[in-house]
């Protein structure tokens, strides 16, 4: 993981409402926490430990980096894709924006949306899923 993929990180944490947020990659792990010290939940309480969504099956095409994801290229433009759209390998699905810099991203192979993971405008963390979709 790169300095600037650190701080673009660290970036969409604080615009973001998580208090928590970890991320282990091989040999590097990386902790963020809003609000300083916390008190630890009580022995039997009901407080659940921070767990990454429950995912469903299924091919996924995952977000590459941090950042906002726009379904389409400007607001008053349709979405790039929509549930039930077949689209061929390499095709557009959806745009992140990291630090002003806008990524298209692809699809991976010939497929059909099956569905739209992630709203317009909402924060997508590295690797969480922001389509399923059927192979062609």
């Amino acid at each position: 993981m790169t300095n600037q993929e650190i701080f673009d990180l660290i970036a969409c944490f604080d615009r973001s409402s998580a208090q928590t947020m970890r991320l282990s990659m091989q040999d590097f792990t990386i902790e963020l926490t809003r609000g300083g010290a916390q008190a630890a939940p009580a022995p039997g309480g009901d407080a659940a430990p921070c767990m990454p969504p429950v995912q469903r099956g299924g091919d996924v095409i995952s977000a590459p980096l941090v950042g906002t994801f726009y379904a389409s290229s400007a607001p008053d433009h349709p979405p790039f894709v929509a549930v039930g759209d077949r689209v061929a390998k390499g095709q557009t699905v959806c745009l992140i924006e990291a630090m002003k810099m806008m990524s298209e991203i692809s699809a991976p192979c010939d497929c059909v949306i099956e569905e739209v993971v992630k709203a317009n405008g909402e924060l997508a963390a590295f690797g969480e899923p922001l389509f399923r979709y059927r192979p062609c």
